[in-house]
């Protein structure tokens, strides 16, 4: 049996700040934009893979979820009470540190050597906590 855990779902407050949050200033790859009614879009971004900017067929996705109501708004941000929720591999932890301060992102712990490599903690636009890490060789 060949399974994985295909995409996640983030809870967004506006799904046009959420893409051009991580299109624009993580360097994600819009995967679809899909209206789906007046209200809902599928908005599904993930990592780029290369240089061109590509995403890999083989890595996890995002689906960007709008809240639909107050209850849902109110993890926007907060979707693993203030954890670390995702995990993104890297194999240059210092360009990537470099990207993530020169678009004014968040940057919560400064690169940190630890016995599975080198890692960083920053905020995305919500708040929800991410570590960069590049994993030892």
């Amino acid at each position: 049996m060949d399974r994985k855990i295909a995409q996640l779902s983030l809870i967004v407050r506006d799904y046009d700040e959420a893409i051009a949050f991580y299109v624009s200033r993580l360097g994600f790859v819009l995967i679809e934009d899909t209206r789906l009614s007046e209200t809902k879009r599928w908005v599904v971004v993930a990592p780029s893979a290369d240089a061109a900017g590509s995403a890999s067929s083989a890595g996890c996705k995002l689906l960007l979820a709008k809240a639909a109501d107050a209850e849902q708004m109110r993890y926007a941000g907060n979707q693993t009470g203030g954890r670390v929720f995702l995990f993104l591999h890297t194999d240059d932890i210092a360009r990537d540190h470099a990207r993530l301060v020169a678009e004014g992102v968040t940057v919560v712990r400064e690169p940190a050597v630890m016995p599975y490599g080198t890692v960083l903690v920053f905020a995305d636009l919500y708040g929800n906590l991410w570590d960069l890490i590049e994993p030892k060789r």
